[in-house]
């Protein structure tokens, strides 16, 4: 009766420490499908609706429901694995209320955001408890030590190239820049706004023009103001704006400008109904991102006489696999991989096509390519000279020595200055 008694009292508090993981881990599924919730359904981003986040809302609360289900289920080993992934899931969904709090006042979903906090922290605890508990050490050494390096491999592998992604695609899909730079822009300017074709109002500034011709500087009020105040110089109309999901503009952010052409497109058809400005007179230059984003806007739209790109390479994996020596990139396949689907889910939209196959539709509009020779790591030359081989003339393309990404401005101001604005001089002033 004795021996019956000792027995079957661990197994009782096996069980009951299992039924306590059990209960806290679901309770914290809860709170982090709450989260999804508000943020898609509830409380979406100013300008967008409920029915624009079908994807990016089922898709999650669907995982999280599977998991929450089979969470008992599943041996001590699988379940420390996905206590421990929704741990750090949990707390990088709040990262966006602290990172939004931080810059302005909690607001919206940021409450459900450090409910997310509360809830990936616990499982965190439980993850790694349970992990600690669930080690065997009932066999020989070399094989215990064996078995554990190959784990820690297979874990590793698992968070470079499914679990990282996952998060990045988070982080740029729900945090951009969340206030208004102070301006800096050489001359008097306007408080502006125009509104996309699907249905977000937009803001910006606007120094008016002197020459009739004007030029967008993108993306945002921050980074561009460098090239406003060049080309407020010359008597150029500078229109520089936040982009969706940024600022005080409308829509959710997309760091990697996926859908970005539309806001372009916006901005083109405000400044071509400006007073000031000739409709055939407009132009724009696009840093990085912005520089991706104004090639998809000008191969699908007469709006510009001219763009200027600088750093500009690819947006997603259908970039890579046009790269012209893909073999050097394998590595970076399988992040692309889980990266861009990552995306694609929590963006509720597809890739845009590879720029490669984007330039050649820009003619007539001339064209003018620019990257540094040591940008993103010396990885912007190849994919701009396979834009200038693909183009159309009227085209330019200029390696700036020495430059880092977006830096030619700053690394060889004059020439920068002499080569931009002789370009959009040629293509957007009157020959007389």
């Amino acid at each position: 009766m004795t021996d019956v008694a000792v027995a079957t009292a661990p197994r009782s508090a096996v069980r009951s420490r299992l039924l306590a993981e059990e209960v806290v881990a679901r309770v914290a599924f809860t709170l982090i499908a709450l989260h999804v919730v508000d943020d898609n359904f509830l409380q979406p981003e100013p300008g967008t609706a409920a029915t624009g986040h079908l994807i990016s809302g089922l898709v999650p609360l669907a995982v999280i429901l599977a998991a929450a289900v089979g969470y008992r289920r599943l041996g001590s080993g699988f379940r420390a694995v996905l206590a421990l992934v929704f741990g750090i899931l949990g707390v990088l969904a709040g990262a966006e209320a602290a990172y939004y709090t931080a810059n302005r006042a909690a607001s919206g979903d940021d409450y459900t955001g450090y409910l997310s906090v509360a809830a990936g922290l616990p499982l965190l605890v439980i993850g790694s408890a349970t992990l600690w508990r669930s080690r065997r050490s009932n066999d020989g050494r070399l094989w215990r030590h064996v078995r554990r390096c190959l784990l820690a491999v297979a874990a590793a592998v698992a968070g470079m190239f499914v679990l990282f992604p996952i998060s990045l695609a988070y982080v740029v899909t729900h945090t951009a820049r969340a206030e208004v730079p102070r301006a800096n822009l050489g001359a008097a300017y306007e408080d502006v706004e125009f509104t996309t074709r699907d249905g977000l109002l937009l803001k910006g500034w606007y120094v008016p023009s002197r020459n009739r011709a004007a030029v967008i500087a993108f993306p945002g009020r921050s980074g561009p103001q460098k090239q406003a105040r060049m080309l407020a110089r010359h008597g150029y109309g500078v229109l520089l704006f936040d982009r969706r999901g940024e600022g005080a503009s409308e829509g959710d952010p997309n760091v990697f400008g996926w859908g970005g052409e539309r806001d372009l497109l916006a901005a083109a058809a405000y400044l071509r109904s400006r007073p000031d400005v000739d409709r055939s007179r407009v132009g724009a230059i696009g840093l990085s991102v912005g520089g991706e984003m104004l090639i998809h806007a000008a191969a699908h739209s007469d709006a510009f006489a001219a763009i200027v790109t600088e750093g500009a390479s690819g947006q997603s994996l259908r970039d890579d696999l046009a790269n012209p020596r893909l073999v050097e990139r394998l590595l970076d396949l399988p992040v692309q991989l889980s990266l861009t689907a990552a995306v694609a889910v929590l963006t509720n939209e597809l890739p845009p096509p590879n720029l490669r196959s984007e330039v050649p539709k820009i003619a007539p509009t001339s064209v003018f390519f620019i990257y540094g020779e040591h940008g993103q790591g010396g990885t912007e030359k190849r994919p701009n000279k396979a834009f200038y081989a693909a183009a159309h003339e009227p085209k330019q393309i200029w390696e700036v020595p020495g430059g880092e990404h977006i830096a030619g401005i700053t690394t060889r101001p004059r020439e920068y200055d002499r080569r931009v604005v002789s370009f959009l001089d040629h293509a957007l002033l009157p020959t007389d």
